[in-house]
């Protein structure tokens, strides 16, 4: 009956059970192994001899809420074949583990569920010793994502904590994966990536990323037949941002309390879009208020709005249209932080309208990043920044719920 459940409930087979003990609230299985099937750990050869034994425990699934442990003497064998002294072989455990292979199973399943602290008390054992099963794990089947059907990829920066520290994220936006978490926001983040991009042989099409010097460097080095798409959303951010500093500026230069106190009011109202404003709140009169008081502001606005039609386009060749009228109605506003704005579109013209060949952006990536964000608050930041990147390269695979 006890050999039975050795096999059915602990996964150990092979083994002979010698008697069960209970102490201070623990089931402890000793066991042991047949003189007759001991085997060379080196060669797997029959031709041994006894040379002692150790003892060692190991951590098993519990039985309803009491603790199992496994008790068993290690065997040391002599090989007259090899000539060698070994332990042998542990069927139910890894080497060097404290527990089975039962227990880092069963632990897994809990923490698809459950938190690293919560499956720790679960199982009445320390966090270390959970966290480094899970860490194993994602080190195995997560740590080198397979490239070789890549074809569409996304890159961006996140910040990861303070003083400045960020990971660069690289995602397959065709299968939703991370393939890359990079240390830092420069080029050089991503050069583990291109090593492993060259020995798949994957053909990458088309890269969405920002306007980032450095990553349109990296990109066109290591992947010289890429299309490069800058992503639209990272493009009205950008504009958003000049659209700020022009208020920012025209605050400043007010003289009238009245103008002063009707721009300060109205920051959120000038970057969000006209559907959205609050009709009972007179988001849509204050913005007009604002916008009458000062010309230069008002310019700013429409073009703002106007630039959202350079991706509504029936086609590449009506949008570059819209682009080249964009740029020379920005150019002839005489507002500095808008022809600084068209200069840079005119740089990155092939990139913004290459999204008409492949209309892929960062927003996938930016929810990813959001992913990202929930999980560091979640387990209040993490220490071992390779663990957090074996999170992320498995993040795809992981589920959200509400517990308690």
């Amino acid at each position: 009956m006890s050999t039975s459940l050795l096999y059915h409930g602990f996964g150990i087979r092979g083994y002979e059970h010698v008697r069960i003990d209970f102490f201070e609230g623990e089931v402890i299985f000793t066991i042991r192994q047949k003189p007759d099937s001991l085997r060379c750990p080196v060669c797997g050869g029959g031709n041994v001899v006894g040379k002692g034994r150790r003892w060692r425990v190991f951590k098993s699934v519990p039985i309803g809420s009491k603790p199992a442990k496994i008790v068993w003497a290690v065997p040391r064998v002599r090989c007259h074949d090899c000539r060698v002294v070994r332990q042998v072989k542990i069927g139910f455990a890894d080497e060097r583990r404290s527990y089975t292979r039962a227990f880092e199973r069963y632990a897994l399943e809990l923490l698809h569920s459950m938190t690293i602290r919560d499956v720790a008390a679960h199982l009445r054992v320390g966090w270390d010793l959970i966290k480094d099963i899970q860490k194993r794990y994602l080190n195995k089947y997560f740590a080198k994502p397979p490239l070789k059907h890549v074809r569409q990829i996304a890159i961006d920066e996140i910040s990861i904590g303070r003083g400045h520290r960020y990971l660069t994220v690289v995602l397959d936006l065709q299968s939703g994966a991370v393939v890359h978490v990079g240390d830092g926001k420069g080029a050089e983040a991503l050069d583990g990536f291109w090593k492993r991009l060259r020995c798949s042989g994957a053909r990458v099409q088309a890269v969405a990323m920002d306007m980032s010097a450095a990553y349109i460097q990296a990109v066109r080095t290591n992947l010289p037949g890429a299309v490069t798409v800058f992503d639209h959303f990272h493009i009205v951010k950008l504009l958003n941002e000049k659209l700020s500093e022009l208020r920012r500026q025209l605050y400043r230069e007010a003289t009238d309390q009245l103008q002063k106190q009707v721009l300060k009011g109205t920051r959120w109202l000038l970057l969000k879009r006209p559907e959205r404003l609050d009709e009972k709140r007179r988001e849509h009169e204050r913005l007009l208020e604002a916008l009458k008081l000062n010309e230069s502001l008002a310019i700013a606005y429409y073009l703002k709005e106007d630039l959202r039609q350079l991706w509504e386009q029936p086609d590449q060749q009506s949008a570059a249209a819209v682009m080249d009228d964009w740029i020379a109605a920005a150019d002839s506003s005489g507002i500095r932080v808008l022809r600084s704005f068209a200069r840079t579109l005119a740089i990155h013209r092939r990139g913004i309208l290459a999204w008409y060949d492949y209309p892929i952006s960062t927003g996938t990536l930016e929810g990813t990043n959001n992913k990202i964000k929930t999980m560091q608050r979640q387990a209040y930041g993490f220490r071992d920044q390779q663990f957090l990147k074996l999170k992320i390269l498995a993040l795809h695979r992981t589920r959200y719920a509400l517990v308690g």
